[in-house]
């Protein structure tokens, strides 16, 4: 049978369904991809060889613009960065970590502040929205803020990511109830979520492919994403109208005198939560090896 390109929606246990010229195919990977020490992504586009009965073998990748290791997704155009404003408390460190992954790979961050039914989020869509990012405020639970989320997803590849409990899942069946996805409520004893999403799948959403991703720490994006110390500043979008202004070249924007960013943040045009996380980022990334970014390429190739 003749070869048909198309994109991978769903991987789970080996399996890689492909969508292509209008059907759904269970495929299995040629061995050649473990020689190139690389591995299919959900989001990825790919040729496949079909065998017929609605299975086939996935035998090429194209080129990717983008892939991460958690979530496992390529050839994303956005990330919604969701954090819940009460139950669990947002953390800011892990938020703003998410965002200069995202800005590290070239991927648009989108952030939703969830569950502002229960409290308001006001002062922190405004402290994202100076920043210069999109900022929604949405409640799953009365609907209210979904719209403009939903808006946003059309013609776009995007993902969902955040902690486990901010309402990624309710978020999306709010959006689609179609999707009907399992959620969980908060665990009283550990204060967090549930794992309820145990797998990535793309889901036709709005005009767009959304992808719902496990819940995921700090911890995990420590080990899993690595931004090198000299790459972090530009990862920080609200620091480029200053970065220039320094008053030493290779300045690291986290104690010296005549910074031009560190004055910013003194007037109060740069969030001091911001330059915290860049500056608790930025220490982290000193003290990394060059073997933790052999390995870290490849944990990317073979998610």
């Amino acid at each position: 049978m003749e070869r048909q390109q198309g994109r991978i929606v769903k991987a789970l246990g080996g399996f890689y369904y492909v969508e292509a010229e209008g059907s759904l195919l269970e495929c299995r990977a040629r061995g050649l991809f473990r020689r190139q020490e690389t591995s299919p992504l959900v989001g990825d586009l790919a040729v496949v060889e079909p065998t017929g009965e609605g299975t086939g073998y996935v035998v090429e990748l194209l080129p990717r613009k983008n892939a991460l290791v958690r979530p496992p997704l390529a050839n994303l155009d956005q990330l919604f960065l969701v954090c819940s404003v009460f139950d669990p408390a947002p953390n800011l460190f892990v938020l703003d970590k998410l965002i200069a992954v995202a800005e590290h790979k070239g991927i648009a961050p989108l952030i939703v502040f969830t569950k502002t039914d229960l409290t308001e989020g006001t002062e922190l869509s405004a402290l994202y929205r100076e920043a210069g990012f999109p900022v929604f405020e949405v409640s799953s639970l009365t609907g209210e803020g979904v719209g403009p989320v939903k808006a946003a997803l059309t013609g776009r590849l995007s993902a969902f990511c955040g902690n486990s409990g901010v309402g990624k899942s309710s978020l999306l069946n709010c959006i689609d109830p179609r999707l009907a996805l399992p959620t969980a409520d908060i665990s009283r004893k550990l204060g967090r979520g549930r794992h309820t999403t145990r797998h990535v799948q793309l889901y036709h959403v709005e005009g767009g492919l959304v992808a719902d991703t496990p819940g995921f720490s700090s911890m995990e994006l420590e080990r899993y994403e690595v931004i090198l110390k000299d790459e972090l500043q530009e990862c920080f979008r609200e620091f480029a109208p200053y970065r220039e202004k320094c008053r030493f070249t290779g300045c690291s924007h986290t104690r010296e005198k005549g910074c031009a960013v560190l004055e910013a943040v003194t007037r109060g045009e740069i969030a001091p939560s911001r330059h915290e996380s860049y500056t608790a980022l930025y220490e982290a990334a000193k003290n990394i090896r060059e073997w933790e970014l052999k390995r870290t390429a490849g944990r990317e190739a073979r998610p």
